[in-house]
């Protein structure tokens, strides 16, 4: 029960890594506030719930969701900024405008819509925050630039917030996965010869289970992991070490 007493928030709560984390919080303790653009989201959990049903590229939402948060439960002490999409495959200049500017909209702005409310929040106790990059987010990504772009830019968001906020005893991590088996690996997550062409470069030649994922978020939100802040951390089947 290490998250016992704690008032969690995860955005892109219905389903992948968002909705096994509020279970796994859940199971450990926590008070939830869960967000997502669907109607979808799991409540059947051992701990209490709330949930706001809204689109992080809003930053009115942002700020809804820390409120709740405090109208609920008193305070908010860790955040998740899971929420993201993807593009389909495409090389950069055969990427519309308006598919590029919507992967910008909700995975880059909506981290910094989300630091802006959080942060604020957390000023006077502390608190800590872990936001889902990518490994697109640490090296180059063929045919994903627009989310590649806004991946880059979620590392160097968490990397600024935590310079700025170390002093405040707030820590903001980001945990950086490679392909795993959720929905935004397709046919990858049944389809053996799939999963084979999608992970020849990793390593260990397998997509991330969820649960592994998961578990390197909990362990970054960690009261106990209390000196690690301004970390991007690869959970990645060894591509990093390449």
């Amino acid at each position: 029960m290490r998250f016992a007493g704690k008032t969690v928030l995860i955005t892109g709560a219905a389903q992948g890594f968002g909705a096994a984390a509020a279970r796994a919080f859940s199971e450990q303790g926590a008070a939830l506030v869960l967000g997502d653009m669907a109607d979808s989201i799991d409540t059947d959990l051992p701990t209490r719930v709330v949930t706001l049903q809204g689109d992080v590229s809003d930053p009115d939402y942002a700020c809804a969701l820390v409120g709740l948060a405090e109208e609920t439960f008193g305070s908010l002490d860790i955040a998740i900024n899971n929420a993201g999409i993807v593009h389909d495959p495409a090389k950069i200049p055969e990427i519309e405008p308006e598919t590029a500017r919507r992967v910008i909209d909700v995975d880059l702005l909506g981290v910094f819509w989300a630091l802006q409310a959080q942060l604020s929040a957390m000023e006077e106790k502390g608190g800590a925050i872990v936001n889902l990059s990518s490994v697109a987010g640490l090296c180059g990504a063929p045919t994903l630039g627009a989310y590649a772009a806004a991946k880059h830019g979620v590392i160097g968001l968490t990397r600024t917030a935590a310079l700025e906020y170390a002093r405040k005893n707030i820590r903001v991590n980001a945990i950086c996965p490679s392909f795993a088996a959720t929905a935004m690996a397709g046919d990858a997550v049944t389809d053996p010869e799939a999963e084979k062409q999608m992970t020849r470069g990793i390593p260990m030649r397998r997509l991330a289970t969820v649960e592994e994922v998961v578990q390197a978020i909990l362990w970054a939100a960690d009261p106990a992991n209390s000196f690690m802040t301004g970390q991007c951390i690869g959970i990645d089947g060894g591509l990093g070490a390449m």
